[in-house]
């Protein structure tokens, strides 16, 4: 008989995780920063930010299974000084979305995926892009809780194929001898671990 069974994580349990550490880099993030270049080509840190916001936003939309819009992108760091505070309350209002019940039930968003999956895309954007920022900004990102790593494993494997045509994930990096869950994941995203 097992007696030590794997716990499964709800979505919105594992968005907990990463929202602990996602917190302190957003309000590490100086203004005189915000130019600088990060991780993804495209975007520097303010851009990187904005992003952030949409997706946190939007994903809380698809948690209901409403329609969520990433037509357009605003501009949510340049319109208020109390930016860091805002993206907080709605990091926290993303984690209440998908943790209420019936939020990973079903299919959601265009596309009619999954929810869980659509979850776990939140959950790949507030780790992912959040260690973007920390290495931006020369901050410490301490990796991600092991739940975390292993939700997002399988979701990028899912994911994958599809966000590379798109140009969401770049060609995988080969990870370093000894790489830890993280930076392996970091890597099949198309990232370097030692950006800098």
């Amino acid at each position: 008989m097992d007696t030590n069974p794997v716990r499964t994580y709800g979505i919105g349990e594992l968005l907990g995780m990463a929202r602990e550490r996602a917190v302190p880099v957003v309000r590490g993030i100086a203004d005189t920063a915000l130019a600088a270049p990060t991780p993804c080509a495209e975007y520097d840190v303010k851009a990187l930010v904005n992003h952030l916001f949409q997706v946190i936003v939007q994903f809380q939309r698809l948690a209901a299974k409403e329609a969520s819009d990433f037509g357009e992108t605003p501009d949510r760091v340049g319109g208020s000084p109390k930016w860091r505070e805002r993206l907080t309350d709605e990091t926290d209002r993303l984690v209440a979305a998908w943790s209420t019940p019936g939020a990973e039930e079903g299919t959601t968003g265009g596309m009619n995926m999954p929810a869980r999956l659509v979850g776990s895309m939140a959950l790949l954007d507030l780790t992912v892009h959040v260690w973007d920022l920390a290495r931006a900004t020369g901050q410490e990102y301490p990796g991600a809780d092991e739940a975390v790593v292993a939700e997002l494993s399988a979701a990028v494997d899912e994911l994958a194929p599809t966000a590379r045509k798109m140009g969401v994930f770049g060609e995988p990096v080969p990870a370093a001898e000894g790489a830890s869950a993280f930076e392996r994941l970091l890597a099949r995203t198309g990232r370097d671990p030692h950006w800098g």
